[in-house]
């Protein structure tokens, strides 16, 4: 059996059991089966009536799917319900971007030898779909997971974070009440071990996988030949900020980008860069700003900042500010832990760059900001690791903001807002060791599907 607990004080929430390798092989089997029997797939419209029910029984039970979501994750109550309204959006722009799965013209007869044709393409399903999914969005990420492969008409296997499994299921069972068939979306929880299997089985077509980038480019080596992929990982999302920069909207969106779900998220703002010209007058701001948020129960519709996902996590990020102080950084807010499960929202001034809050992904509410004289340097401090996902500038020169864009080694680059920011039909990648593919429901739903080229010929006239 599987205990999930609460983050916030360890209290048993649900008791599950964990399924064998007997469920996956017949999740597989079945999923395998569905789509290789034409006459099994879900026409469009079908999917279209399934995602628009989908949708309106999530509009119906908001703070049911919201207290669920805070319970296990550890997000606060007001961000979990933000993270609900996105999930149900997700759903219908899921379900209207259905209508955009289609192929196009190709053009014939430029050579002689293809005259008398035409052609086109169609797009079809790719697949049986194997979704792994990350703690931090429990319900969110598993619709960017599920209902894209549902919507491109393709069977999918769900594996929740062990950690927060009970979105997931509930939501498998709302897709199932709106109409689903069974077997089009199978949840699985199960050991690491288990995963992987089910991963890398020749019958899957399609990977996705969010969490830890050390597993998922293993997972990604251990592919069966023909499986595609998509991988998000983590980064260190920079900010560089310029002496012109608008203090007063800037630290709202820093203090947001940062410490939103204890940092706990793949594009959080953690490494700022400054110009010293301003340093002083930043982090006071940042400080006064920051011992306004109120720490502790997720559920509290008060609280801005909850726990971590576990004690494990706290103890980490403890060791890693402790290590960061030791080396030199200066501590100018936070740097204790509260409890077992919450940690102060941290600032680290000039942490030496060899150090693990310099160098890897905190995953946890400490920000570290680095003082430069000339912007190339700090671009260049900021391009230097092999983790490259969204950044951020805030300048008022918009001469500088866009050199500074191009520059700047990102899938994404915002201009006077945090790296945190995202919206569902966008899409959303990581580069070089931060992930592989993208996503965002309709390029997802792209990613899911195929071309097939049919050719006409046509009798000369």
């Amino acid at each position: 059996m599987l205990k999930v607990l609460s983050p916030f004080d360890n209290s048993l929430i649900k008791e599950i059991p964990l399924d064998n390798a007997q469920k996956i092989e017949n999740a597989l089997a079945q999923a395998y089966r569905l789509f290789h029997n034409r006459s099994k797939w879900i026409p469009p419209y079908i999917r279209i009536e399934i995602l628009d029910k989908t949708a309106k029984l999530m509009s119906s039970r908001i703070d049911e799917l919201t207290i669920l979501a805070a319970k296990e994750g550890g997000k606060p109550y007001k961000d979990s319900k933000v993270e609900v309204l996105r999930a149900i959006n997700g759903v219908k722009i899921a379900m209207e971007s259905i209508a955009q799965l289609k192929g196009e013209q190709i053009p014939m007869g430029l050579t002689e030898a293809s005259q008398n044709r035409m052609a086109f393409t169609t797009r079809e399903p790719i697949g049986v779909v194997v979704s792994i999914s990350a703690f931090n969005h429990p319900l969110n990420l598993i619709i960017h997971q599920t209902v894209t492969a549902i919507a491109a008409g393709c069977p999918v296997i769900i594996k929740p974070a062990s950690t927060t499994p009970l979105s997931c299921l509930n939501f498998v069972d709302i897709l199932k009440e709106a109409g689903l068939p069974d077997g089009w979306c199978q949840p699985i929880v199960c050991k690491s071990k288990l995963a992987q299997k089910l991963a890398t089985d020749p019958r899957v077509n399609y990977l996705s996988f969010i969490g830890s980038s050390k597993i998922g480019w293993y997972l990604r080596s251990q592919l069966s030949p023909g499986t595609r992929c998509a991988l998000e990982h983590g980064g260190v999302a920079p900010v560089i900020v310029e002496k012109d920069a608008d203090l007063s909207k800037m630290i709202p969106a820093l203090v947001k980008g940062g410490f939103y779900h204890a940092g706990q998220v793949c594009v959080s703002v953690q490494k700022i860069f400054v110009n010293e010209s301003i340093i002083d007058r930043l982090t006071s701001d940042m400080i006064k700003a920051i011992k306004k948020l109120k720490i502790g129960n997720q559920l509290d519709k008060e609280t801005d900042i909850g726990p971590l996902i576990s004690p494990l996590e706290v103890d980490r990020v403890e060791q890693w500010v402790n290590e960061a102080v030791d080396a030199g950084a200066k501590l100018l807010v936070g740097g204790k832990r509260i409890s077992d499960t919450c940690f102060e929202p941290t600032i680290l001034l000039n942490p030496d760059t060899n150090s693990k809050v310099s160098t890897e992904e905190i995953f946890g509410p400490v920000v570290c900001i680095y003082t430069y004289k000339t912007r190339k340097s700090a671009i260049d401090l900021a391009n230097s690791l092999s983790v490259h996902f969204q950044a951020s500038v805030f300048t008022k020169n918009l001469d500088i903001a866009f050199k500074t864009v191009q520059k700047l080694n990102a899938s994404a680059v915002m201009i006077n807002d945090h790296t945190a920011f995202r919206v569902d039909w966008m899409p959303f990648q990581g580069r070089d060791t931060s992930g592989i593919g993208t996503g965002g429901i309709q390029y997802s739903m792209h990613e899911m599907t195929r071309d097939k080229l049919i050719v006409l010929k046509l009798e000369s006239s």
